[in-house]
């Protein structure tokens, strides 16, 4: 995943460098350094990352090899026998080999010199005995993944002649690793250069400025429309396109795209061209079919600078090839947005491969990360102002968003969505009811329909839309009691196109689908497995 992540960050590089750089002051100036093991190159993400680094151009990537030919398992011979370089050289990288990197450091210089000359991303394969030094367990899988020991520690010292101690660093190392005063010199030059830039392209600087320091245009989030009952309805895909569209033309640092599906994603943004290696300075990423490679890249890409807010795509089936980059995300506090479109059996026709049953369980479940899914217009503008927020706070959010059109519905709204569950219809928070009904996405106008079925039997209803477990549970104790009261589970209904698992720390009883989807258009396929009005409306009546 590293080798992804390097290439996001070195792609930011080549775009901030295309975009902002003036022929009288380059301002954008850096190399991406990456270190692979044989383990990497075994890893199909590798070559995701590494083939599209090779079709981007990203010259300023310098990739260190390290070639021990050992893995946990032991000599690499017995799982990993390909020629590396010649895959490097064929996804139009410039390759070297340093053939002896344990002593040899003037060869490494050399070659890292010779990277910096070449317009390609490098590859520097630098073959190493691992454990270099240790008399009894170089060259062994015993020193991949362990430490010596103290008495083979003791023998690498006696064969290396190293008479310093523990976590001791010579001086003359400390003097040659010292580049305070070079670094300083060279933070001085580019601080005067950044001064002529602002003074000669203020606006160009403003919007660097504001991609490298984080601080993001005022008024940015009154970019994202609002919606009535009047506008017509569509998938929640096509508002999300539309929320892309708005953001890309209020925040300078958002960007991404679709792994091969932006026709399906929705994803383009309208105004802008493609990022390629020779129009580096566009804003549309097209990932081809790499989802794992995608997610990192993508996660590189919001590590590089905190005002750059990067989106990817894909289908939610489709999570499970990228969910290590997701978690990762998560885990590495990254703010990607991830935009998963198709989001249940609504899907139809595609059937079971492509229908979502256990995702949007899954994603609620993964630390760290936000999982949204909207129901209208207003509730797609309100998860993606969270989503930019959370992105500005170092928090990932994946997105569901669906195939099947949906109405804007009338008690919907940005300001009641943000707290993750809010009250659409009926029962206000707070008041006493007989019932509570709680929706998510395209499942809300089925709660809204059993609501208005359950007050015409005389029944007190409250229709709840919940398109955020994890923004609700952000809220106050006092506000989660008024909309979900803790005494009125039993009297809860929840219902969601997808497992019923985990819908129990909210509702006494779920309408759902818990097997996996079949191959139908999507009315026949709700009203096979239950999903409809009429059965939230008999499961309350029934409690």
């Amino acid at each position: 995943m590293g080798i992804c992540n390097a290439v996001g960050l070195a792609m930011v590089e080549k775009h901030l460098a295309g975009r902002f750089n003036k022929p009288d002051c380059e301002i954008v100036d850096h190399y991406t350094y990456c270190v692979m093991g044989d383990g990497c190159n075994m890893e199909g993400m590798s070559g995701e990352g590494a083939s599209l680094a090779g079709h981007w151009g990203l010259g300023k990537l310098i990739v260190f090899y390290d070639d021990n030919h050992i893995s946990i398992d032991g000599h690499t011979d017995i799982s990993f026998t390909e020629d590396v370089v010649a895959r490097f050289n064929a996804y139009g990288w410039h390759t070297q080999h340093v053939e002896n990197g344990n002593t040899d450091v003037d060869s490494i210089r050399a070659a890292v010199n010779a990277a910096k000359a070449d317009p390609r991303p490098s590859l520097i394969k630098v073959t190493t005995l691992i454990g270099y030094g240790s008399p009894n367990k170089s060259n062994t899988h015993d020193v991949h993944g362990a430490p010596l020991g103290k008495d083979e520690t003791a023998a690498t010292r006696e064969n290396l002649k190293w008479k310093y101690g523990e976590f001791e660093v010579p001086e003359a190392v400390k003097a040659y690793m010292d580049c305070s005063e070079k670094g300083t010199a060279a933070e001085a030059e580019w601080n005067a250069k950044w001064a002529t830039y602002k003074s000669k392209y203020a606006e160009d600087a403003a919007e660097l400025e504001s991609i490298m320091s984080g601080k993001l245009p005022s008024g940015w989030e009154k970019s994202l429309p609002t919606f009535t009952p009047e506008d017509k309805g569509v998938a929640t895909r096509i508002h999300s396109q539309t929320m892309l569209n708005a953001l890309g033309g209020a925040i300078p640092g958002f960007m991404g795209g679709s792994a091969d599906l932006a026709p399906s994603n929705m994803t383009l943004m309208k105004q802008f061209g493609d990022f390629q290696k020779d129009t580096p300075a566009e804003r549309n990423v097209r990932f081809g079919v790499r989802e794992h490679g995608m997610g990192a890249i993508a996660n590189g890409m919001k590590l590089h600078s905190p005002g750059i807010i990067p989106y990817c795509a894909t289908f939610f089936i489709f999570t499970d090839y990228m969910r290590c980059a997701m978690r990762i995300a998560a885990l590495s506090q990254a703010g990607t947005i991830f935009v998963m479109t198709h989001d249940s059996i609504g899907v139809g026709e595609d059937g079971p491969t492509h229908q979502p049953i256990e995702h949007v369980a899954s994603f609620r479940a993964m630390p760290g990360m936000d999982m949204a899914r909207p129901a209208d217009g207003n509730e797609t503008a309100a998860m993606y102002k969270m989503a930019v927020e959370n992105s500005m706070n170092g928090a990932p959010t994946t997105l569901a968003l669906s195939r099947q059109v949906v109405p804007n519905l009338a008690g919907t709204s940005m300001e009641g969505a943000a707290k993750g569950a809010y009250v659409v219809q009926g029962a206000a928070a707070g008041e006493a009811c007989d019932v509570i009904l709680i929706g998510t996405g395209t499942e809300l106008e089925l709660a809204c329909q059993a609501g208005a079925e359950l007050e015409s039997k005389g029944k007190k209803v409250r229709v709840v839309s919940m398109p955020c477990w994890e923004a609700f549970e952000r809220q106050p104790a006092a506000y989660q009691e008024s909309v979900l009261p803790a005494a009125m589970r039993a009297k809860t209904v929840s219902i969601e196109a997808g497992t019923t698992f985990g819908w129990a720390k909210y509702a006494g009883a779920s309408i759902g689908h818990d097997d996996f989807g079949a191959s139908a258009p999507a009315p026949i396929l709700y009203k096979q497995f239950g999903i409809t009005a009429d059965a939230m409306a008999a499961k309350a009546m029934s409690l």
